[in-house]
């Protein structure tokens, strides 16, 4: 059997994420209860990290390297420029973003989104939060009424 550690590992890894664990530990004998609370806190042990340092190294980058100034400045030129209402909304289309259970539209594309947009942490870590539960849930939902189905789980 997997272990819990495996699980909370699998739901921190990028593209794997909370939407693939969930699936992954119903089918290796974890209960959906216990699967989703361990897929949900392996997605979300990067997030508060990722929110918090991903501004302070750009800076420490575009201090140390004018390559990097010139990226940051050019990214953040485009980006960074709409405002109050661009965070209202933006923290809305972040969440559609990361409850879409895509490739590349997890918890870390909506954290670099998040910093890109300039959203700040507690709407941005909000977002992400409840947009992983959500691509969760349109993940495992279906398996386990497949699972009910066949007799499975």
């Amino acid at each position: 059997m997997v272990s819990t550690l495996y699980i909370l590992l699998l739901g921190a890894t990028p593209f794997f994420e909370a939407r693939y664990a969930i699936p992954f530990a119903v089918l290796q004998g974890f209960s959906p209860g216990e699967a989703f609370l361990y897929g949900m806190i392996g997605n979300l042990l990067p997030v508060i990290p990722l929110l918090l340092f991903l501004d302070p190294v750009s800076r420490a980058l575009s201090g140390h390297s004018s390559l990097f100034r010139r990226f940051f400045d050019w990214l953040f030129t485009r980006t960074r420029h709409h405002g109050a209402s661009f965070e209202r909304w933006g923290t809305l289309a972040l969440f559609l973003f990361v409850a879409v259970p895509l490739p590349t539209t997890g918890a870390w594309s909506g954290c670099a989104a998040a910093f890109v947009f300039g959203i700040r942490f507690p709407p941005a870590l909000l977002a992400i939060a409840a947009g992983t539960v959500v691509a969760a849930l349109i993940t495992t939902l279906p398996l386990l009424g497949i699972t009910a189905i066949l007799g499975g789980v």
